[in-house]
């Protein structure tokens, strides 16, 4: 691929944990995107020119934000440490959501990058880099990063000496709900809220409903995921942190959802659906949930197997 002087790349907001699955699952949903343009300049630096839809929240400073991170690491990555670079990032994922909005901005930067670079580093390369600006902002994790590269399910095996992806087949005809609450929680507060001991009962309950649920991934038996997403131990620790999330589980589940838990650090859920039908009863049934509890929230409703970043259309944006 011959290099170009610009590209426009958008990524997706993700499900981390999946449940169980702490730091080792992650999912790609549809609907809401971060968009990162790269754009070749005469100096020899990475700079974020411009930064839209954050509501002047997050820093500009490249050493401070994930998109400025990924973009240096890829650049390094590739062997282009030379090559200068401005940054327009615009959002379209919510802060401190837990739908990995920071995770959206180093995939759709290290994509663009990469493009304008000619393409030399695949897109499994590009994980390195995102862990690496995720790893500053929100610990060093590819839950969320791995997915918003790859798109999908992903099951993250090691991240060293390099990240180990695995990609894992979602079922047929699963949908997810999401709901986000009009609250925040930083990632760094809701890791905080993780027991430093996990009783040996729990962590074996976790293990198995992790091997249940990529048992249901390879079967495509949807009824398996019906017990497999409880989590014993983290969903656990932080659901206290999220006003109305227990009613709002709970409500996902009387309206006949398969699964519902915390997506990422929260404060967004998720559900798991077997129809489009039952998912806007259950989306409807969570966001009164929350209402019911004080808490405005909003909800979109995706397939559960969804691209990851790509080259931006025109029309696509933060």
């Amino acid at each position: 691929m011959s290099a170009i002087s610009e590209s426009s790349a958008v990524a997706p907001a993700t499900i981390g944990n999946v449940g169980p699955g702490f730091d080792v699952l992650g999912l790609a949903i549809s609907g809401l995107t971060d968009r990162v343009t790269a754009r070749r300049a005469a100096h020899d630096e990475v700079r974020i020119i411009a930064i839209t839809g954050d509501g002047g929240a997050l820093p500009s400073s490249v050493a401070s934000n994930t998109a400025g991170l990924a973009a240096t690491h890829t650049r390094r990555l590739a062997g282009r440490e030379d090559a200068g670079i401005d940054l327009f990032v615009e959002k379209g994922i919510p802060l401190e959501s837990g739908l990995g909005s920071s995770a959206a901005s180093a995939a759709a930067a290290a994509h663009a990058v990469n493009q304008i670079l000619g393409g030399p580093l695949r897109r499994v390369d590009l994980i390195g880099p995102c862990v690496e600006a995720e790893a500053i902002v929100s610990g060093r994790h590819a839950d969320n990063v791995a997915p918003a590269l790859l798109g999908g399910l992903v099951l993250v095996r090691s991240l060293e000496p390099r990240p180990v992806i695995q990609r894992l087949p979602v079922p047929e005809r699963l949908v997810v709900v999401v709901v986000t609450p009009e609250l925040r929680l930083p990632t760094r507060e809701a890791r905080s809220a993780i027991p430093d001991m996990v009783p040996l009962a729990a962590r074996t309950r976790n293990a198995a409903n992790i091997a249940t649920f990529i048992s249901a991934c390879y079967s495509s038996d949807l009824g398996l995921l019906t017990d497999c997403v409880e989590d014993a131990v983290v969903a656990q620790a932080r659901l206290p942190l999220i006003r109305g999330g227990s009613e709002a589980i709970a409500a996902a589940r009387d309206n006949g959802a398969l699964a519902a838990s915390i997506s990422g650090a929260g404060p967004s859920l998720f559900a798991l659906c077997h129809s489009t039908i039952v998912a806007q009863s259950i989306r409807s049934a969570m966001i009164d949930a929350f209402r019911a509890a004080g808490v405005g929230a909003d909800g979109i409703i995706s397939p559960a197997d969804c691209p990851g970043a790509r080259v931006a259309r025109s029309s696509e944006g933060g």
